[in-house]
């Protein structure tokens, strides 16, 4: 039987949320795994239970779209450096990992606290 585009990209986003739930699984300092398109939409995230969220939905949005574009510039230079393993940004109140593959983007938010963040790092690379 032949899958219709529509069945394919329902099956697509489930995948990627057991690969979220996988990420979110490894750590209890992890707060939030999500994925993202190269347009900066999310197609899929999930939020530890019981975490509050330290960005309004609009805020959220814009940060979504500021990756993408971060990445989609990115891909223009793999040719000189190589493509992009993953991105480690540092704020005082939370760590956010981004990892891309093909053209999807795994936003990874952590507490900034957590130790070893190089294990957690390694860890979410075999998920991926």
């Amino acid at each position: 039987m032949v899958k219709t585009p529509q069945e394919k990209w329902k099956e697509s986003i489930i995948a990627y949320r057991k690969k979220c739930q996988k990420i979110l699984n490894l750590s209890k300092s992890i707060r939030y795994a999500g994925i993202i398109n190269e347009y900066g939409r999310t197609l899929t995230g999930l939020v530890r239970p019981n975490t509050i969220p330290l960005w309004s939905a609009e805020q959220v949005k814009n940060e979504f779209f500021i990756i993408s574009t971060l990445m989609t510039l990115r891909k223009s230079y793999a040719e000189k450096v190589g493509v992009l393993d993953f991105m480690h940004l540092s704020h005082p109140k939370v760590t956010v990992l981004v990892f891309q593959r093909k053209n999807i983007t795994f936003y990874v938010s952590v507490d900034v606290k957590t130790k070893n963040i190089e294990a957690l790092i390694s860890k979410i690379k075999k998920i991926l």
